[in-house]
């Protein structure tokens, strides 16, 4: 007759082989996901950039027409001015953070 220790050491080996196997395989997948929502943030916080600098460029443009409009500068091309060099600067730092080859490549 076969021995219980036997039968146990039967089946819980291989059990216990594969309960690693998948506690891996969870863990390799839980980080592979966290890395996916972290690109996925960037590229939102990338997007928002874009959306901004293209304001900023709006801005600038109208402030441009309105000075030419009246012959003169004033306080609206200054502002125009300081906001795209901002939104700029912005947008420089964060792809200089980030690369952008990072964003995009899978």
């Amino acid at each position: 007759m076969v021995s219980f220790w036997a039968v146990v050491a039967a089946f819980g080996i291989p059990s216990a082989f594969m309960g690693f196997v998948i506690w891996r395989l969870e863990r390799k997948i839980e980080a592979r996901d966290r890395a996916q929502e972290k690109k996925n943030q960037d590229q939102q916080k990338l997007f928002l950039l874009i959306v901004q600098g293209t304001r900023a460029a709006t801005a600038l443009g109208e402030a441009t027409a309105h000075a030419m409009q009246r012959g003169h500068t004033n306080g609206d091309m200054e502002k125009a001015l300081a906001y795209a060099a901002d939104i700029k600067h912005k947008q420089k730092e964060f792809l200089d953070k980030q690369g952008i080859q990072a964003l995009w490549d899978d």
